[in-house]
């Protein structure tokens, strides 16, 4: 909606439980103790008080700092932190940080890092971050750095193309075509449970006089039939002469909440409604759904559980975190939806969030936020996982979906297949469109298996910096290679019980893969024997007086193959050489068909270019061995060498 939203992000810390999908439940409860074991800062007072301020305690704070007493001030700095309310976080963030400096200094890094992002989501300007010693150091490990360049990743994916080893990607972004998509404005979906319905929001129609090209945001839907999108109707039972967009559907697709801006029945300058579907297949009069969801600000951006019990949405009402926030509310016995309360410090932050979307099968918030720490640029997608009646810390999704501009106004279909969602399809243009994208694995639900190690570079012992990439060999789901850092490390979340192949590559390297298959959290610690400019392999050794490729040669002819498709701006120089016995010219005119052999198998089965290969044979000009004396040193003499470069090398 173009009223000015502001956005949110959340980390949800409320008092009372959700179930699998968010649905509030008040017959669980949790003990102090298994609250504390499950969320060692979970904090009741978010949703019950705006501030908290103890100035006994406060003092009691003071006097052990003063004292140097660190461990008394540790637990009750602790104990301070945790009745921390809403204005808390934006007010005394210093506190949070001095709480996450003594868990460090004590030994308790998981805790220090919860409470080191908590710091940095929700200060002002009060903190030296360069203060932050071992966290910040951590934090650099999870910085986009690590991932492969977009435009990089993309000539990867059309290497794999010509390469049979692995399976060639799924698919790209796609537009949802004419059917769906208009010359105006096309964004904000919501699809049904079976994936057979969608709505969204739309700018093709016109108000005022004709004259004026006034748009107005409308409500549109569309059914799919045989696997194809209809064309698109407007839902003229609901669109009126205000704005109307940002709709979800119930699992049904027999109710819609949405967001009207600028009706005259409205608490703030966009607010919630709500519409069923009649026995006659119209569309009730929208009602506004009321003061315990909506406020005198912007509320907008709704979503609903898959049992429709549990509404989250986006609002820029006073006593958030930050700019925007996400909210939750749920229906009461009577169906009625009970007081809207804030998903907590954790996935809200200083910033803005929006575009909550559940998802209908698995226990997982999406969101748009542009306030976490790890962000590619602009609004973000992040998605969180339930853990008991909270949700952990928000993941970016990564960067095959989020780029430097704005990502929100999306939805995932109930089968965690494709992702879609609004943008231009230009740079020159500033008309969204509809598109689809195969859900990449740092989208998946259920991603959250860990692959990790370290490469080490054999020849130097030192950490190896290079490319690796994972394959998914079953499905054919993305993943975004990364750069192992600084310290030779790697981590990929993916999918558990799945067949898998790691690549490892870099400038000085031919591919390495290895297929392996995941059960339960892998460390896969690598050592590698980086190449120089000029190589040889054992395998490639003719018999004597032969230029006849053996088979057991094809593996390492392939790594060569692989590396020319890896990277294009390679060339290739393969030079044979023989050993001293027989005639001189012949033995050059051996080595040159030897050579000739090896150039033919590269360029006429591989989709690699002529001028990239060079052969050149050099008979027993250029030996190894000055002067041959066993069958050994005619062996090391009767070689093929291969010289890797780039052309300004030459």
């Amino acid at each position: 909606m173009k009223q000015a939203f502001k956005y949110f992000i959340l980390l949800s810390f409320f008092s009372f439980s959700l179930n699998l999908l968010g649905q509030y439940n008040p017959q669980v409860d949790l003990s102090k103790k298994e609250t504390e074991e499950l969320f060692p800062f979970y904090f009741p007072n978010v949703n019950q008080i705006n501030f908290y301020k103890d100035e006994n305690a406060l003092n009691k704070i003071n006097k052990a700092q003063e004292g140097k007493n660190w461990e008394r001030f540790k637990d009750l700095l602790e104990d301070y932190v945790k009745k921390f309310a809403t204005e808390n976080f934006y007010k005394d963030t210093r506190l949070i940080w001095q709480l996450a400096k003594m868990e460090e200094l004590y030994g308790d890094f998981e805790k220090s890092k919860s409470l080191y992002r908590l710091a940095l989501k929700h200060h002002q300007s009060k903190i030296d971050l360069r203060q932050m010693e071992i966290f910040m150091d951590s934090v650099q490990l999870e910085q986009t750095d690590d991932y492969v360049p977009i435009d990089y990743y993309y000539e990867l994916v059309d290497f794999r193309q010509s390469i049979d080893t692995l399976v060639p990607p799924r698919g790209v972004l796609l537009s949802m075509g004419k059917q769906i998509n208009s010359n105006m404005a096309d964004y904000a979906p919501a699809l049904t449970l079976d994936n057979k319905t969608m709505i969204f929001t739309s700018k093709r129609s016109l108000s005022g006089s004709i004259l004026s090209n006034n748009s107005n945001e409308d409500l549109y839907i569309a059914k799919q039939e045989d696997g194809m999108w209809q064309d698109a109707v407007q839902l003229r039972d609901i669109n009126s002469r205000y704005n109307e967009g940002s709709a979800t559907l119930n699992a049904e697709g027999n109710e819609i909440i949405f967001a009207r801006c600028g009706a005259p029945d409205g608490f703030g300058n966009c607010d919630l409604y709500e519409t069923h579907l009649e026995e006659d297949s119209t569309w009730s009069k929208a009602v506004n759904l009321g003061a315990n969801l909506n406020s005198k600000a912007w509320d907008s951006h709704p979503t609903l559980s898959v049992t429709g019990d549990t509404l989250f949405f986006a609002s820029d009402r006073i006593g958030g975190f930050g700019l925007s926030d996400i909210y939750f509310s749920v229906r009461d016995e009577n169906g009625n939806w009970t007081r809207a309360r804030n998903l907590g410090p954790v996935v809200n932050t200083r910033g803005n969030e929006v575009s909550p979307f559940i998802h209908p099968r698995y226990k997982i918030l999406y969101f748009s936020s542009n306030g976490h720490l790890l962000n590619f640029g602009g609004f973000d997608i992040y998605k969180s996982n339930a853990k008991s009646f909270l949700w952990d810390e928000p993941q970016n999704i990564g960067p095959l979906i989020n780029t430097e501009g704005d990502e929100y106004y999306f939805t995932i279909d109930s089968e965690s297949q494709d992702l879609f969602y609004a943008g231009s399809s230009s740079m020159r243009s500033h008309n969204l469109d509809l598109f689809s994208f195969p859900l990449p694995m740092e989208a998946m639900p259920g991603a959250d298996t860990k692959v990790s190690g370290v490469v080490t570079d054999t020849v130097k012992g030192e950490p190896f910096r290079g490319i690796v990439s994972i394959v998914d060999i079953e499905n054919g789901i993305e993943i975004a290679p990364k750069f192992t850092r600084e310290d030779g490390s790697f981590e990929f979340n993916l999918l558990n019980n799945a067949n898998y192949v790691m690549v490892v590559q870099s400038d000085k390297l031919f591919r390495i893969e290895e297929m392996f298959f995941l059960s339960g959290d892998t460390v896969m610690n690598r050592n590698i024997d980086p190449i120089s400019s000029k190589i040889r392999f054992k395998s490639i050794e003719f018999e004597k007086n032969s230029a006849k490729l053996r088979p057991d040669m094809y593996s390492d002819l392939d790594k060569v193959v692989d590396f020319l498709l890896d990277y294009p701006e390679f060339k290739l120089r393969i030079t044979g050489h023989t050993d001293s016995s027989g005639d001189e010219m012949r033995n050059k005119s051996l080595s040159q068909e030897r050579a000739d052999a090896i150039r033919e198998y590269i360029i006429l089965l591989h989709p690699i270019e002529e001028d990239r290969v060079t052969a050149e044979g050099f008979g027993n000009s250029k030996p190894v061995v000055n002067d041959e004396e066993t069958d050994d040193d005619r062996r090391l003499n009767r070689r093929v060498e291969f010289e890797i470069y780039r052309p300004k090398d030459e």
